[in-house]
C-alpha cells in the first residue's frame, strides 16, 4: 500500500496486509528489528564494510510514482518473457501471466498480496523461513516487518518452462524506501527463470531498498535467478538471499550489480539432500566510490553434493568491494564437492579490492577448493590493442567485457546468455 504522505521507515507505522498470522508476523518483526543492534565494523560479519552508510533516520515510505514507467522497462525487457509484473515505488502497476497454457498447467505467477489469499499454507511454510545468517539479521527483521511489494512464483510438478518470468522494481523519489521480495518455488521435476530488475527512475535520487529472495527447489527441479541491480548512484541496498535445494535438484543464481553507492548482497546456498547442486554467479561493475559488499556461504548439509562459485568485480576510480565467503562441509556431507573463486579487474591504482574466502570442513573424502586474485590490466595487452588503433579507455573497456563473459557464459540458452551480454556490455 502506497501512503500519499510519507512516514519514517522507524516509525514502525507500517501498515500490515493479508491473514491474521501474517500481521502478527510483521508486529513481531518490527520489535526484532528494534531489539538487534546496528552493523558495526568491529563485527567480523561486517568487517571492512562502509557501516556508516546503513543510518536509515533519513528515509521515509515511498510516495506516489509520478514517472513514465514504460522507457525503462522497454530498454531492459526481455524479448520473449513468461510473464511480467512491474511495481513502481511499491505499487503494483501490472501483472500478467502471457501464455494462457501455463496458468491452465497450474503456474501461479502473481503479488505476494494475492498469494497469501490463494495459498496462505504455502506462504507461512516458505516466507523468510530461513534465518539470516551472513549479519543483516537486523535488516532481515526490517523488511519483514515493512514488505509491501512482493513476487511469489510457484511452478507445478513435472512443468519446464523455457521463457524467463520478469519482474521489475521502479524507484522515484528522494530518500525512497523499499522493501522488494521474491519467493520462488520449484516442485519436483520442473523448471524455470527468472530475471529481477532493480531500476531507479531518476540518477540522482537517494534511496534505500531493502530485500529478501526465498528461492525453494524440490527434487529434480532446475532454477535459475538473476538479477540486475541499476539503483542509482546515491542508492544504499542490503539484500538477503536464500537458496534451499533438495536431492537432485540445481540452482544457479546470478547478481548483475552495476548501480547504487553502497550495495550490500548476502547469499546463502544450503544443499539439503543428496545430488543438490547451487552455482553462484555474480558481476560487479564498480566506479566512482561506488562500494559492492558481499557475503556467502555455501552450505552442504548431506553427503554428495555440489556448489560453485564465481565472482567477477572490474573496479575503476575509488571503487571498492568486499567479499567474504565461506563454504562449510557439515559432519557427514562427505563426497562434497565445492569450489570459491573470486577475481578482481583493477583498472586504476585507487580501486580497492578485499577478498576473504574460506573453508570449514567437517567431514571426510571431500574436495574443496577456494582461491581470490587482484590484478590490473596487463600492458601488453593495451599495447596491442592500441598499436590496432583502439584508444586506452576503449582498450580498457574491450578487456573488461572478455573478463566477465565467462560468468555469462554459465547459461547455456543463447536468448538469455544474449541478452545478459547486452546488459553488462552497456555498462561498460
Amino acid at each position: 500500500m502506497i501512503l500519499t504522505e510519507p512516514s519514517t521507515i522507524l516509525s514502525g507505522a507500517h501498515q500490515s496486509f493479508g491473514p491474521d498470522w501474517f500481521r502478527e508476523l510483521q508486529a513481531r518483526a518490527w520489535e526484532e528489528f528494534e531489539a538487534e543492534p546496528s552493523p558495526a565494523r568491529n563485527n567480523e560479519l561486517w568487517r571492512f564494510s562502509s557501516v556508516k552508510n546503513l543510518a536509515l533516520d533519513e528515509y521515509v515510505t515511498a510516495g506516489d510514482y509520478s514517472a513514465d514507467p514504460a522507457p525503462l522497462i522497454g530498454s531492459r525487457e526481455f524479448p520473449n518473457s513468461a510473464g511480467r509484473i512491474v511495481f513502481a515505488n511499491e505499487r503494483l502497476i501490472t501483472a500478467e501471466l502471457l501464455d494462457p497454457a501455463l496458468e491452465r498447467a497450474g503456474v501461479l505467477f502473481t503479488t505476494l498480496q494475492e498469494a497469501l489469499e490463494r495459498d496462505p499454507d504455502r506462504l507461512r511454510e516458505h516466507f523468510m523461513a530461513q534465518s539470516a545468517r551472513l549479519g543483516s539479521v537486523k535488516f532481515a527483521a526490517l523488511h519483514k516487518s515493512a514488505v509491501q511489494a512482493g513476487t511469489f512464483l510457484l511452478v507445478p510438478h513435472g512443468v519446464e518452462i523455457h521463457r524467463p518470468f520478469e519482474v521489475f522494481h521502479l524507484v522515484q523519489g528522494h530518500q525512497a524506501a523499499i522493501f522488494p521480495h521474491t519467493l520462488i518455488i520449484a516442485e519436483d521435476n520442473s523448471a524455470v527463470t527468472l530475471l529481477e530488475h532493480f531500476v531507479s527512475a531518476n540518477p540522482e535520487d537517494r534511496g534505500f531498498a531493502c530485500g529478501v529472495n526465498d528461492l525453494v527447489l524440490r527434487p529434480g527441479s532446475k532454477l535459475n535467478y538473476v538479477s540486475v541491480q541499476e539503483w542509482s548512484k546515491n542508492f544504499v541496498s542490503v539484500q538477503v538471499n536464500s537458496t534451499v535445494a533438495a536431492r537432485d535438484s540445481a540452482a544457479v543464481n546470478l547478481a548483475l550489480n552495476f548501480g547504487g553507492k553502497y550495495s550490500r548482497l548476502e547469499s546463502v546456498s544450503r544443499m539439503i539432500d543428496p545430488g543438490a547442486r547451487s552455482d553462484m554467479l555474480a558481476i560487479s561493475v564498480a566506479k566512482d566510490a561506488q562500494e559492492f559488499d558481499q557475503r556467502t556461504l555455501q552450505d552442504h548439509l548431506k553427503p554428495d553434493t555440489t556448489s560453485d562459485l564465481l565472482y567477477k568485480n572490474v573496479l575503476s576510480d575509488q571503487a571498492r568491494t568486499i567479499f567474504s565467503g565461506l563454504i562449510k562441509v557439515e559432519r557427514g556431507a562427505h563426497r562434497t564437492d565445492a569450489y570459491q573463486k573470486v577475481r578482481n579487474l583493477l583498472l586504476s591504482d585507487e580501486a580497492e579490492a578485499n577478498s576473504m574466502p574460506g573453508l570449514e570442513i567437517l567431514a571426510d573424502d571431500v574436495r574443496c577448493t577456494h582461491g581470490a586474485t587482484a590484478g590490473q590490466v596487463e600492458p601488453e595487452e593495451l599495447f596491442y590493442l592500441k598499436s590496432r588503433g583502439i584508444d586506452d579507455v576503449a582498450a580498457k573497456r574491450m578487456i573488461a567485457r572478455g573478463f566477465l563473459n565467462e560468468v555469462v557464459d554459465r547459461f547455456p540458452e543463447k536468448e538469455l546468455s544474449d541478452y545478459l551480454h547486452r546488459q553488462v556490455a552497456a555498462q561498460l
